[in-house]
């Protein structure tokens, strides 16, 4: 009985921190694709405020962050754990963008399967240039992501939360 106890516990324990990591990436994202959505709107539309862009741009954050746990879960971007910081974090934004841009080609392609197109149309019609285009703002989204993950792998979440959350005393007295 006290090991199911025990074992309840740490699955509960294991499943509040893959929340806040999701959590984590997620508003991550969603801040930085709605901020995303804003300069365009203000660039492209002249101030017409299109609310349902800032619902895509939530919703592709979620599917992203998740995308980013499954990989991670799959240990991609593991090699190069052991290289400098900025190295290793540079590597998983590109893996890691590799990645997104996969499943955005699965899902234009289910999308068109859902809607009865063949698959060979759906990838003629594709823009690609608008899915590349996208995966360049993800990758330049990625780099600051890794690089707070990989500092906060190297120095633990107790340090790194403390390095960030907390007021330190200054150090030049």
């Amino acid at each position: 009985m006290h090991n199911e106890h025990s074992r309840a516990r740490d699955l509960k324990r294991k499943a509040l921190h893959e929340l806040m990591e999701f959590l984590g990436i997620f508003l991550f994202l969603a801040f930085v694709f709605c901020v995303l959505v804003t300069y365009s709107t203000l660039l492209l539309s002249a101030f017409h405020v299109r609310y349902l862009s800032y619902a895509f741009a939530v919703v592709n954050a979620l599917v992203i962050a998740k995308v980013i746990l499954l990989g991670e879960y799959a240990h991609v971007g593991r090699k190069y754990e052991g290289r400098p910081l900025l190295l290793s974090a540079i590597y998983k934004a590109v893996l890691f963008s590799l990645l997104v841009f996969a499943f955005h080609l699965a899902e234009e392609a289910l999308k068109g399967l859902l809607h009865g197109v063949r698959i060979e149309r759906t990838f003629r019609e594709m823009r690609l240039d608008d899915l590349l285009a996208r995966s360049l703002v993800v990758f330049c989204v990625f780099i600051p992501l890794f690089a707070f993950r990989e500092l906060r792998r190297v120095l633990g979440d107790e340090k790194f939360h403390a390095l960030l959350y907390r007021a330190r005393e200054n150090d030049n007295q």
